[in-house]
């Protein structure tokens, strides 16, 4: 067995859970969904379903972490009855981190490459068609594009290399602390904006008639989707800080602050985007275009629009680079636990996979661009479709029915570790709701997403 590690602090241990959670999706799925399906209608039933799934999902992964303190694989084998094969979904989960970051390191690595191109004047001046053209050969362009994927990689694991306590919880504070300060200074900037107030009424008031527009079933669909996804449950991304975790306080409180973090952030990255998209006239548009095409022409046009671009980069890079030490970390512990190696080894073992196995997404916009896979998609949806749709809600089925059903771990055990410590504590009596109803709306979200 290698050496575990453990938090410094509960704050350590919150900044690190929320920024693995806190991701890209965050800022540009979030408020493209809540536009599209009512502002806050979409809002209500998103918060909703956070309590519904989300928390009580996040308490189960974080239980068996804090209850067996291993990762994945050991995980399982330590809490399951003996003879039984929970722990091969432990491999599943490896898996799934090891394809998370196959695509990731790359989207993380387009938010530093903007950075660096709102700081070195790229921007400045620019016409409407320069600025779209930007990302067009940014993404032609391997070189430029591997250079920063690998700056990503190489930092990530370099603070993953100091260990949990001087390395991933000491730099995840200081930048999820900037995250937070960069996000409501943005925030502030874009209400000030001449001509933003529409969009903060299409953001925040319910508008009931788009809301049925886009079929109730439709928001709520979408809804239950992303309070499932932003919290990156299923693939023990979130399963190792539990098990470097205090027994001082319910995992229930823990889930709640976490997610409660995460949302906070979702929720301002609308103040940013709407305010400014309607005070320039701008499509809240979906996806990629959003970030890298719409919000760098209002930056642009903006007065001190190099810094506002520059800062909202730096934001997205904090976000992005939050859940890459995070999941870094799961694999170089499971690779600890699984393997016997010492920090060193399994730190250099897995920056040489993940660099090579992260080349492929970097080609697949350009050298590799004719080859399509999944449902013609290319390699980085084929990819994301593998981790979003299948290894995220399956996972998560998997550790609802361990913690719950009597061939797992079952429900007195899970109980006992959920609560154990001070904070809110899960009611017994949610019991039927977990077996019942719970593994049905994630199977919805599961068939939904192979649809």
């Amino acid at each position: 067995m290698g050496e575990r590690d453990g938090f410094k602090s509960r704050m350590g241990f919150l900044l690190v859970s929320a920024g693995c959670a806190i991701g890209i999706g965050n800022v540009w799925k979030f408020p493209y969904i809540a536009g599209q399906y009512g502002g806050a209608v979409f809002v209500l039933f998103y918060l909703a379903f956070l309590v519904l799934m989300g928390i009580p999902v996040m308490t189960m992964e974080l239980a068996v972490g804090r209850g067996s303190r291993q990762s994945a694989v050991l995980g399982y084998k330590k809490l399951e009855p003996q003879g039984s094969l929970w722990h091969i979904h432990g491999w599943f989960c490896v898996l799934g981190c090891y394809l998370l970051m196959m695509y990731y390191t790359t989207v993380s690595g387009w938010m530093l490459a903007y950075f660096w191109k709102f700081i070195n004047g790229t921007f400045s001046g620019a016409s409407k068609e320069a600025v779209g053209a930007v990302f067009g050969s940014l993404l032609g362009n391997p070189l430029e594009m591997g250079i920063f994927m690998a700056i990503t990689v190489f930092l990530g694991f370099a603070v993953c290399g100091f260990g949990v306590q001087r390395g991933v919880e000491q730099v995840t504070k200081v930048m999820m602390m900037g995250l937070l300060g960069l996000i409501v200074l943005l925030a502030g900037n874009s209400l000030m904006l001449d001509g933003g107030a529409p969009g903060l009424a299409f953001y925040l008031l319910p508008d009931w008639g788009r809301a049925v527009e886009a079929g109730l079933g439709n928001v709520a669909a979408a809804a239950m989707n992303q309070a499932f996804f932003t919290l990156s449950l299923g693939i023990a991304a979130i399963e190792i800080f539990g098990s470097y975790m205090s027994d001082e306080f319910t995992l229930t409180g823990e889930a709640v602050r976490i997610t409660a973090l995460d949302t906070f952030v979702a929720f301002i990255s609308g103040l940013i985007i709407f305010p400014a998209c309607f005070a320039y006239g701008v499509q809240p548009d979906q996806g990629p275009a959003l970030i890298f095409i719409t919000l760098p022409n209002i930056f642009v046009n903006m007065p001190l629009g190099q810094l506002w671009g520059a800062l909202f980069f730096v934001f997205m890079t904090f976000a992005s680079f939050s859940t890459v030490t995070a999941v870094f970390e799961n694999l170089i512990a499971c690779s600890i636990d699984n393997f016997g190696w010492n920090r060193k080894k399994a730190v250099l073992v897995n920056l040489v996979i993940i660099f090579l196995c992260s080349i492929p997404c970097v080609l697949g916009y350009n050298v590799l661009a004719d080859m399509h896979f999944i449902g013609s998609r290319d390699v980085l949806d084929s990819e994301d479709f593998l981790v979003s749709n299948l290894l995220l809600p399956c996972g998560a089925l998997v550790y609802l029915l361990f913690c719950v059903t009597k061939w797992g771990w079952g429900f007195d055990h899970y109980l006992a570790e959920v609560n154990k410590g001070r904070g809110i504590k899960m009611p017994g009596a949610m019991k039927p709701y977990f077996q019942y109803v719970l593994p049905v709306l994630i199977l919805v979200i599961l068939i939904r997403g192979l649809m």
